[in-house]
């Protein structure tokens, strides 16, 4: 049986300038009986007012994918990094042996985004980083590979074998993705509402499956989610 997390049950704060929800524990929110899937510790969904954000501040050993859904997020680092990420876009961080960097709303609307933390398979990685787009007609009526340990189908690297996935379905259209003996997965939905695997998700809505073969994720009026094909 998957295990489902409502988008209700998060962790929420709300800080005036940002109102940030927890899928996983994360700093002051603390749940013993959430702390992560696999190799997924975080996923954060947040909204950001314009002209604010999160100044500089480090990061060690961990992957970080940055995902748009609306909204203009300027990112700069201590590598001397720098670079405006929209929706469509999808930005990878590997903080490694330590980086630091900001990241604001520098659009004249409420930014919302996911940023999601992957633990890597081992320490003391080089810092690195990677941004790309992702246009909507790779991701309708199908499962576009965003994030991959090899890069495949033209994807953006990450130190983990995680491969993360993309889909925007439009009215009754559906996917499919088959996962290998022993593979898990964890499908976050990011706009509307789904079937997956015959679990109803709606918009914040994450859940985990492990070992079912065909994940299958439906959805009648129109749906956006990630889907994580995890070790």
């Amino acid at each position: 049986m998957p295990t489902i997390r409502r988008a209700e049950d998060r962790g929420h704060a709300n800080h005036g300038w940002l109102d940030t929800h927890h899928t996983f524990s994360f700093a002051d929110y603390y749940d013993p009986a959430h702390m992560g899937f696999r190799a997924l510790p975080v996923i954060n969904e947040g909204r950001v007012a314009p002209g604010r954000g999160f100044g500089a501040h480090p990061h060690r050993d961990m992957e970080i994918v940055t995902v748009v859904l609306s909204g203009v997020l300027e990112h700069r680092d201590s590598t001397g990094t720098a670079g405006r990420l929209r929706p469509g876009e999808v930005q990878r961080m590997s903080a490694g042996t330590g980086v630091v960097h900001s990241e604001m709303n520098v659009g004249n609307q409420e930014l919302h985004f996911l940023q999601i933390w992957i633990l890597p398979w081992k320490s003391g990685l080089p810092p690195s980083y990677e941004q790309k787009a992702f246009p909507l007609d790779e991701r309708r009526g199908r499962l576009c590979l965003l994030i991959s340990p090899d890069g495949a189908e033209d994807s953006l690297t990450i130190s983990q074998d995680v491969r993360l996935y993309a889909t925007l379905l439009e009215l009754d259209q559906r996917v499919a993705h088959e996962l290998s003996p022993g593979r898990h997965a964890w499908v976050q939905m990011m706009r509307g509402r789904a079937w997956v695997d015959g679990v109803e998700l709606s918009a914040g809505d994450g859940a985990a499956f492990s070992d079912v073969g065909r994940l299958e994720i439906h959805s009648e009026l129109g749906a956006e989610a990630l889907l994580f094909d995890l070790a």
